[in-house]
């Protein structure tokens, strides 16, 4: 399959002195805001301008968002007279740091808004795709695809956000692999990451038969807890890699983190598999 041809302009302007600096490993981090918003009715508190902060300290080339607004009558009207206020722009470019570019696509749409996947990015973006994963119509759910171009190499990054069910996860991840071999290079750099709910730890081997392998530590380790983000046990936000090798993965921790949404950041620095 050829590069799209967002990311061939890309590629042939590739010489310019422009852009990003080069850097031996690719910064990643994958983060579930929870829509921005965190707390219930009275008590219920703005946390984008927060998170805006947040995702810029995790300083990472790649960010992969789940549960980005692009809109909500309701909220932006309750919070619209406190103090900072309801962003005008969707929560994807707000949230982008100076230079990023912003792809965003709708998973679920309700009475009065909607959410869905966003990815930020230091390097330049191909053409985005969207793929349905829903496995039921209570819980709308999907992958958002988009080509990077990092350091003259063309790297395909999908951004996943799987469902409660763990019958539903399987058949989610066979319509992810279904999509990655219809869409993707068999020799393309590839990185999966969201939020995957794999509460039982049970999607690792179904992902490796497929060439997916969990970014770990070093040592092997690889179930660093962002769940729930005041006491992290679980470790439902994970990052699948192919034709790359993890350096060091970690999970930034304390009381502005905890805050800001119930998932805390998992961010880990890639760099090419040895020859």
């Amino acid at each position: 399959m050829s590069s799209s041809p967002a990311l061939s302009a890309a590629l042939s302007n590739s010489a310019s002195p422009a852009g990003p600096e080069p850097t031996p490993h690719l910064r990643v981090a994958t983060y579930n805001i929870h829509k921005g918003v965190r707390g219930l009715g009275p008590q219920k508190r703005l946390e984008i301008h927060n998170l805006s902060q947040g995702v810029d300290a995790l300083k990472a080339d790649l960010v992969f968002l789940q549960e980005v607004r692009q809109f909500h009558h309701r909220e932006a009207q309750q919070f619209q007279r406190t103090w900072f206020g309801w962003p005008e722009q969707g929560q994807a470019e707000f949230l982008a740091p100076d230079g990023y570019e912003v792809a965003y696509r709708t998973n679920a749409v309700t009475k009065h808004g909607e959410h869905g996947n966003a990815l930020l990015s230091r390097w330049p973006l191909g053409d985005v795709g969207h793929h349905d994963v829903s496995d039921h119509r209570f819980e709308q759910r999907g992958l958002l695809h988009v080509p990077v171009l990092w350091q003259g190499r063309e790297l395909h990054t999908v951004v996943a956000h799987l469902g409660l069910m763990h019958s539903g996860r399987l058949r989610q991840v066979q319509r992810l692999v279904e999509y990655v071999h219809k869409h993707v290079p068999p020799e393309a750099l590839l990185v999966v990451a969201g939020d995957f709910n794999d509460w039982g730890e049970r999607l690792d081997a179904p992902m490796r038969a497929h060439g997916l392998a969990r970014a770990c530590l070093p040592d092997g380790r690889s179930r660093l807890a962002t769940f729930p983000s005041r006491m992290p046990f679980f470790s439902l936000d994970r990052i699948y890699i192919r034709g790359l090798r993890c350096v060091n993965l970690q999970v930034p921790k304390g009381p502005a983190w905890a805050r800001m949404s119930d998932h805390l950041p998992l961010l880990a620095e890639l760099a090419l598999e040895s020859p």
